[in-house]
């Protein structure tokens, strides 16, 4: 299993706004792609524009090739994108 995980900044005062995308693409969108597992969505509290978004993927090209490269991932940005203040700054890591 493989966690993506996407930093994000997004202004303090549509962080509900925000979270109601996030839901909606998550359902719209991320449901739909072949090797997704689950996604957390942790907000900071030191920094308040800062989220974290945990996406589980079955395999690594689940996410770089079968969701980034497809249609689903224009869809997705199209829905939660607006919000981002700065790109996102995206690692994988492993789970054993």
């Amino acid at each position: 299993m493989i966690l993506e995980i996407a930093c994000v900044e997004i202004a303090p005062d549509r962080h509900a706004e925000f979270e109601a995308a996030v839901e909606r693409a998550v359902a719209e969108v991320l449901s739909q792609s072949p090797g997704f597992l689950g996604i957390t969505v942790l907000r900071g509290i030191e920094s308040s524009e800062a989220y974290q978004l945990h996406i589980s993927w079955e395999t690594l090209e689940d996410h770089t090739i079968g969701f980034r490269e497809s249609e689903r991932f224009a869809a997705w940005r199209a829905i939660i994108g607006g919000f981002f203040i700065a790109p996102p700054a995206v690692a994988h890591w492993s789970i054993p």
